[in-house]
């Protein structure tokens, strides 16, 4: 299998003077099989030069090619009205992008092509190209098996997983932590049962046994706490999990546009360092434009297969959401945000009220604030969770101010399915409660 490298920026390209050694375009990875069977990964500004270089290539012979974007974020899909292979007729495209956007994976990548801002609309392309909104799964492309996973961002976001020729590449981009602490306090790391989060745990099986992780590092350790809630990770939080599950190398990207050379090189020194002391036989370098790895298959015996958790649910439509929380600004946020998502909301003020609410109304999912008055998150999540009906299953969301581990922990033990800290944006609260039905999801596989 064959990996190149055409955009390893992040959030807008760099093009310049200090940006030489590791380029300035936007994500865009390209991998061929041994058949010949193209995969592209994201259509940032990467997206040109590939193209261009694809019809240097094509001898006049058609194009055929699977776009795999992550999400549809501006700075991974900004180079699709540039890719030249598109104003070709006869070349053929499948565009891939997660399920959840709100809008249609077309009306997502024509707006940016209206007349307003391109000369060239969508539907005026030469080209067939066929749209796929997936949700997690198994899929068949090209004769590859490709498996699927949401990941952590503010948007709907995949992970992709390419096996095929024996080969195993991984794709995690944007990816944030779902714990401010990854291990769990006096546990040593390198353990899966180690890990404090189950949304971590589960991110790092999805990569295991892996021969080639290309993943998101945007910052670095000092960086991410003004960071957090963007949707991005440290190079630390990649080579930790990495080194965990079997990798044999692991390619950081998604560089920060503030970062020039001389910083991502230190960033590599300082990745390299600690892959050393967590698995020296894993090779960690930052993911430069022009990079063509050959990658082969592993000679060992090792186990190249992985449990794959229950898929998360893909489509939210018609979900009934309980919001319990005492402050009326924040139900009211919380409320029209879902229900632009299409689900049908209740409210309680209270611990109390929600308990009531619980037994009437049998709701989907939970999203519970901590601080009430009369009975507090804490207590009506343990009280649900001892109830002998079937309602104790349901997943809950914790509200929570505190973000320090005890809390972490106090909630996961009284029966939390995940939590989001507060402050948030309405786009973490709908991607964290899909990461909280997805929890909840594969805890009932487990039963």
């Amino acid at each position: 299998m064959r990996v190149r490298f055409w955009g390893t920026r992040g959030s807008i390209a760099t093009p310049g003077p200090t940006t030489l050694r590791y380029g300035g375009n936007t994500s865009c990875i390209e991998v061929v099989t041994n058949s010949g069977y193209r995969f592209i990964f994201d259509s940032g500004t990467g997206i040109r030069p590939l193209g261009l270089d694809l019809i240097q290539k094509s001898a006049q012979k058609p194009i055929d090619a699977t776009i795999l974007l992550g999400h549809t974020h501006w700075d991974h899909i900004q180079g699709f009205p540039f890719f030249m292979p598109a104003f070709e007729p006869g070349n053929k495209f499948t565009v891939v992008a997660p399920k959840g956007m709100g809008r249609s994976l077309a009306d997502v990548l024509s707006g940016q092509m209206e007349f307003t801002y391109f000369p060239v609309e969508l539907d005026q392309l030469p080209a067939r190209i066929e749209f796929r909104e997936l949700g997690e799964g198994i899929f068949d492309f090209g004769g590859a098996r490709v498996i699927t996973q949401f990941i952590n961002h503010p948007a709907p976001c995949l992970g992709y997983r390419i096996e095929a020729d024996g080969v195993i590449v991984v794709y995690l981009c944007d990816h944030e932590p779902f714990s401010e602490n990854l291990w769990r306090e006096g546990a040593g790391p390198g353990r899966p049962e180690s890990i404090l989060h189950e949304g971590d745990r589960r991110h790092a099986n999805f990569m295991r046994h892996a021969d080639l992780v290309i993943h998101d590092a945007q910052y670095t350790p000092e960086e991410y706490p003004a960071k957090r809630n963007w949707g991005h990770s440290t190079y630390e939080y990649a080579v930790e999990l990495a080194a965990m599950s079997d990798v044999r190398q692991l390619a950081l990207t998604h560089h920060d546009p503030t970062h020039d050379d001389a910083t991502i090189a230190e960033i590599e020194r300082r990745a390299r360092n600690l892959a050393r002391r967590r698995n020296f036989l894993m090779h960690v370098f930052c993911a430069y434009e022009g990079l063509e790895m050959g990658i082969t298959g592993s000679d060992s015996d090792r186990v190249r297969t992985i449990d794959l958790d229950p898929a998360a649910p893909t489509s939210m439509r018609k979900m009934k959401v309980l919001v319990v929380d005492d402050d009326p600004n924040l139900r009211l946020l919380a409320a029209a945000t879902l229900k632009r998502e299409g689900y049908v909301i209740t409210e309680a003020g209270d611990g109390i009220e929600a308990l009531k609410r619980v037994a009437d109304e049998q709701p989907d999912v939970i999203v519970l604030d901590l601080d009430m008055p009369r009975l507090n998150g804490m207590d009506t999540l343990r009280r649900l969770r001892a109830s002998s009906s079937s309602v104790k299953e349901v997943p809950v969301l914790i509200l929570t101010a505190h973000g320090d581990e005890a809390s972490t922990r106090a909630g996961f033990d009284a029966g939390a399915t995940d939590y989001l800290a507060k402050p948030f944006t309405p786009p973490q609260l709908t991607a964290r409660l899909r990461a909280c039905l997805s929890r909840a999801t594969a805890a009932a596989g487990t039963r």
